[in-house]
C-alpha cells in the first residue's frame, strides 16, 4: 500500500481554510470583529513567519466551539463550505487526488487546521484518512480546547508514526506534498517530495535537494 500524502491549507486549497475560517466569523458578526480578527490575522503572520505557538493558536481557534452549540457550528459550517471553500477547490488538485487513487494509493490529507473545520473538506474531496489537529469533545459538544499533539511541522510525524502503527502500514515508495516550509520535517521522511506552489524557502529548499516542484493553481 502505497501513501499519497497531501497538506491541505494551500496546496489542495488556494488559501488557507483555518484563517478563512476566521474571517467567516467576523464577516457574519459572529465574534468580537476587531477582537477577533487583530489575533487571527497576528497568529497567521507568525505562521507565515515559522514562529507559531501553535498550542495557543488552537486553543484561540477552538475558544468558538467551546460556547457554541454543536448544531448551530455545523449549520455554520455548512454556509462555510458553500462560500469559502468551494471557490479554493483546486481543480488540479482533484485531478492529483484523482491519478493517486487510480494508481491504487492510498490518499491521505494531514493539516494543522483542527479536524472541525477540515472534516468536512476532506469528506468534500473524498479523502477517507485524514490526520488533523483534534478538538476535545465532552457529552456531544466541544470543549473548546485541542487535545493531543497537534498535526504541525513535527507533530505531523508524530501522528502519522501513530496512524502508520496502527494500519500496519509504511512510507516505502510515499508521496508528501506541501505548500509550505513548515512541513519539512514530514518531506525528509517520504520517498517523493513535492513541493506545490511552495513559499520561498521550501522552494529554495526543493531546488537544492533536487525534488519535484508543481503548481496547481493553472500557472
Amino acid at each position: 500500500m502505497r501513501l499519497a500524502i497531501f497538506d491541505l491549507d494551500n496546496t489542495l486549497l488556494a488559501g488557507d481554510s483555518d484563517h478563512q475560517w476566521g474571517e467567516y466569523l467576523c464577516a457574519r458578526g459572529l465574534v468580537d470583529v476587531e477582537a477577533y480578527r487583530a489575533k487571527n490575522d497576528a497568529f497567521y503572520a507568525d505562521y507565515l513567519a515559522g514562529q507559531l505557538d501553535v498550542v495557543a493558536y488552537q486553543n484561540f481557534c477552538q475558544e468558538v466551539l467551546g460556547h457554541t452549540d454543536k448544531a448551530v457550528l455545523d449549520e455554520w459550517h455548512t454556509g462555510f463550505m458553500r462560500d469559502c471553500i468551494e471557490p479554493m477547490i483546486l481543480p488540479q488538485g482533484e485531478a492529483l487526488l484523482a491519478q493517486h487513487r487510480a494508481a491504487g494509493d492510498l490518499v491521505m490529507i494531514i493539516t494543522a487546521t483542527n479536524r472541525f473545520i477540515t472534516g468536512p473538506i476532506a469528506q468534500r474531496l473524498g479523502v477517507e484518512h485524514l490526520i488533523a489537529t483534534e478538538c476535545g469533545m465532552q457529552n456531544g459538544q466541544y470543549t473548546g480546547e485541542l487535545v493531543g499533539v497537534p498535526s504541525f511541522q513535527e507533530g505531523k510525524i508524530t501522528r502519522l508514526n501513530h496512524w502508520l502503527t496502527e494500519h500496519q502500514a509504511t512510507l516505502e515508495d510515499s508521496y508528501f506534498y506541501s505548500d509550505s516550509y513548515n512541513d519539512l520535517p514530514l518531506l525528509e521522511q517520504v520517498t517523493h517530495a513535492v513541493a506545490v506552489d511552495p513559499d520561498d524557502t521550501l522552494r529554495a529548499q526543493a531546488q537544492q535537494r533536487g525534488w519535484t516542484i508543481l503548481s496547481l493553481r493553472g500557472e
